[in-house]
C-alpha cells in the first residue's frame, strides 16, 4: 500500500507550520492546522492541474 500522498501532505505540515511557528496554547494550533488544511485543499496550486487550484479546477470540470 502506498502512503506517499498522506506522508507527503504531514511533511509539508510539519516543516511550513508547526516547526516555523511557535504556538503559545492549544486554539492556536488548532488554528494553524485549520489555515494549513484549508490551503492544502483548496487554495494550493497543483502542476497536475495545469497549475490551478483544486478549487478552480472544480469549478471549470463542473461548468
Amino acid at each position: 500500500m502506498d502512503n506517499a500522498c498522506i506522508e507527503s501532505f504531514f511533511s509539508h505540515l510539519k516543516t511550513e507550520k508547526i516547526y516555523l511557528n511557535e504556538s503559545a496554547n492549544k486554539a492556536e494550533v488548532e488554528q494553524q492546522l485549520s489555515d494549513c488544511i484549508l490551503f492544502y485543499n483548496q487554495n494550493r496550486f497543483q502542476k497536475k492541474l495545469n497549475d490551478r487550484s483544486p478549487v478552480d479546477y472544480r469549478e471549470t470540470a463542473v461548468a
